[in-house]
């Protein structure tokens, strides 16, 4: 009889706090998203599992020599993961859309407003004791609204290790409700006669223009503000390998095996920081509320600037590509071609909408490079 109590003292089921439990039905939940909905799988799926087994009880598998512990150190506490899956995203990008119609560029600028604005709220609600962020979590908490899950990634690990795991988990699962969340912020701010507007055809940009174009980007931006340099220089570096055709089979396995593989471990690696005793808490709620107001900002910010910019303009800009200023890549982009073509059977907007997509990535890139430098 004693042997059987001390065999059921050690079971995860007598171990487990009622947090634990939450927290693997949280898992079972992310998992379900992932499977059964389709919401960004690739991530959604491994942060999930990851989410399960950081929280059974007695396994310790998320701390101390753990194998999801040994991969959040290896890969996101050093900023590793973040910056190969951005080197992955460079060598499947294409800067062609935004070097044909420069002027998406400020598209993609705009819609970085609600990082800023997110940022200023999340210091409000502090200051009038609602939650307890300090200016880093809130710089961690604003890059949300880039809904780039790598780049939210590697500023929460800079700025606020603690928040990570909830920074993950609404970063990528916004960037999976895009669908869901722009169309009706897109459709309240614009009329139907500017959803119908038809877009001239793009021009032709050459090789050259897109071997130059990294190569411009980064001395650019890196030094003017060196702390933005990892995130962009991986991904010029990524995009580089592919424009110039002689290294095809390198960009390949950057396109395929490599983010894949990465892929893998970082969403692992972030599930293990779903662990009950921290993920559990009235800031989180903060995290995922300020998320979603950070990202439905971004996406109005896109979609004003280009009515403002039709103001200017002899070709008209359909605003609704100004909403794939936020750097989800390429789903915004296609809600913006869907929106379009339910307004008009004949308007095609998805590489005009690359443009601004595109320009996202480079936006938070450059935000969370200026959060870094000056709060790191």
């Amino acid at each position: 009889m004693e042997q059987l109590n001390t065999l059921w003292i050690n079971t995860g089921l007598h171990q487990m706090s009622w947090g634990q439990g939450l927290m693997l039905l949280v898992g079972i939940l992310l998992l379900y998203l992932a499977i059964v909905k389709n919401f960004e799988p690739l991530l959604l799926l491994p942060i999930g599992f990851g989410s399960i087994l950081a929280n059974i009880p007695g396994a310790g598998i998320a701390e101390g020599s753990g194998i999801l512990h040994i991969f959040y150190v290896i890969g996101i506490e050093s900023g590793a993961f973040p910056l190969i899956i951005f080197m992955g995203v460079g060598a499947l990008t294409d800067f062609g859309p935004l070097l044909a119609n420069p002027k998406t560029l400020l598209l993609g600028a705009a819609a970085q407003f609600g990082i800023f604005a997110t940022l200023l709220g999340a210091i409000g609600l502090t200051v009038v004791g609602i939650f307890d962020f300090s200016l880093t979590d809130a710089a961690a908490i604003g890059i949300i609204g880039g809904a780039d899950g790598p780049t939210s990634i590697y500023v929460a690990s800079k700025l606020a290790p603690d928040l990570l795991g909830a920074i993950a988990v609404a970063s990528y699962s916004y960037m999976a409700l895009v669908p869901l969340i722009q169309p009706p912020i897109m459709r309240a701010l614009t009329t139907k006669k500017e959803r119908q507007i038809e877009m001239v055809q793009l021009r032709k940009v050459s090789k050259y223009e897109k071997i130059i174009f990294p190569i411009m980007l980064l001395m650019l931006v890196a030094l003017l503000l060196p702390d933005a340099a990892p995130l962009l220089g991986m991904f010029a570096f990524g995009n580089l390998m592919k424009e110039s055709g002689v290294v095809n089979r390198l960009s390949d396995t950057m396109q395929n095996a490599l983010i894949n593989i990465v892929t893998i471990f970082l969403g692992l690696a972030v599930g293990s920081k779903l662990m009950a005793e921290k993920f559990l808490q009235l800031d989180t709620l903060g995290i995922l509320l300020l998320g979603m107001v950070a990202f439905a900002i971004g996406t109005a910010c896109g979609v004003l600037m280009a009515k403002c910019m039709n103001i200017f303009s002899k070709n008209k800009i359909n605003p609704l590509i100004g909403s794939a200023g936020v750097s989800a890549v390429p789903m915004a982009a296609r809600v913006s071609n869907k929106v379009g073509l339910e307004a008009n059977p004949h308007n095609f907007l998805l590489m005009h909408a690359m443009g601004p997509n595109v320009a996202g990535v480079i936006g938070s890139a450059i935000a969370a490079g200026i959060m870094i430098q000056f709060l790191g």
